[in-house]
């Protein structure tokens, strides 16, 4: 019983520091080209490399696995070709967003 109290403050602080990051997201391999003409279908072939979010000042903040599968899920299931707003709601470890969760706007 005391475990999962513990194991419950720790998510809840957890969650508490959580912060929204807003950009483009791209895969690795292409995160320093045009975003403009970046294309979902490109992202998808890319997957290996993972994924991130290109931020309004030009900054890239690396994904960690679970969010590389929540954004390929995403790209998938998208109808959208290019201009890939995406939110992410995680943590910022380093420059890597430990992702909670993810929406493409």
């Amino acid at each position: 019983m005391r475990k999962r109290i513990i194991t419950i403050i720790a998510l809840a602080a957890a969650a508490l520091k959580a912060e929204t990051f807003s950009g483009t997201v791209v895969d690795v391999m292409c995160k320093n080209k045009d975003l403009a003409s970046h294309t979902r279908s490109c992202a998808i072939a890319c997957a290996k490399g993972g994924y991130g979010l290109v931020m309004a000042d030009g900054k890239f903040l690396k994904f960690n696995e679970s969010g590389n599968a929540k954004a390929l899920a995403l790209l998938k299931a998208a109808s959208k070709d290019k201009d890939l707003k995406a939110r992410a709601t995680g943590t910022l470890d380093g420059e890597v967003i430990q992702v909670q969760s993810l929406e493409l706007q």
